[in-house]
């Protein structure tokens, strides 16, 4: 772009350019604001990194800490994560939540049906560890890394939304620095647990025996007597005591 006078001379000189000119430019002016120089594996990393899909998941009360980051006052889809309701469309799973005994199929089997490369976030203590539910409960998983491989660990009780986006920001680093050639080496091969096992069914330990037998049906004799319940003697002992009374 050239900028004359009226008189037609111009008002700058030959080796002088306009650096913000009104007008749209017609050919480029310079050939580095146009041209980009990079490898298949940055353009491929910056492209994942950027629309990550988190699959909508939750078990347990991190969900509603998770669920508020899908509001407008954290704003979720600003890091270009876009929720997904299934996991075949998802490459994150955040495993919001106390994770049973009884989810934990469940849970492989979402993380299965994702394709790869995917990516967990584990959330919450309960989830980390079993939390609260680590001492006494007979049925929650103590760590979800037993399960599935987890890259990225929130702790907290439950963890706040702004932990959530530090997580995603140290997952990005992670896939802005992996490579193609490298998937097949750090390739998750061995796993705690999956579907396709190899273990035998056996007979179960706990059978409700003990709970189904005559003791646990009712107090002892003695506590009864000492409660002032009703007594009801078993056939034998009804027996047994007219032979007592008469041989007294």
């Amino acid at each position: 772009m050239v900028m004359k006078s009226p008189s037609g001379n111009s008002l700058i000189g030959d080796n002088e350019r306009v650096m913000n000119p009104a007008a749209p430019p017609a050919v480029t002016q310079e050939l580095s604001e146009n041209v980009i120089l990079t490898t298949v594996d940055d353009i491929y990393n910056w492209t994942r990194l950027s629309s990550l899909f988190p699959l909508l998941y939750g078990t347990a009360c991190c969900f509603i800490e998770f669920a508020a980051l899908l509001g407008s006052r954290f704003d979720f889809d600003r890091f270009g994560l876009a929720p997904r309701s299934s996991p075949r469309q998802a490459d994150l799973l955040i495993t919001a939540g106390t994770v049973t005994m009884k989810m934990a199929p469940a849970l492989v089997r979402l993380y299965e049906q994702m394709p790869e490369p995917k990516y967990v976030i584990a959330m919450g203590a309960c989830t980390i560890t079993g939390g609260m539910f680590s001492v006494d409960s007979p049925s929650a998983v103590r760590g979800v890394d037993k399960l599935i491989p987890v890259d990225v660990y929130i702790p907290g009780c439950p963890p706040r939304p702004e932990a959530i986006f530090d997580a995603v920001i140290k997952l990005r680093k992670k896939v802005a620095n992996e490579s193609m050639r490298e998937r097949g080496i750090l390739e998750q091969t061995h796993r705690y647990y999956t579907r396709a096992h190899k273990m035998e069914a056996v007979a179960p330990i706990l059978t409700g025996n003990y709970i189904r037998s005559a003791t646990r049906a009712a107090p002892s004799k003695e506590l009864m007597q000492s409660m002032g319940m009703p007594v009801t003697l078993p056939e034998a002992e009804k027996a047994a005591q007219p032979e007592e009374t008469n041989n007294g």
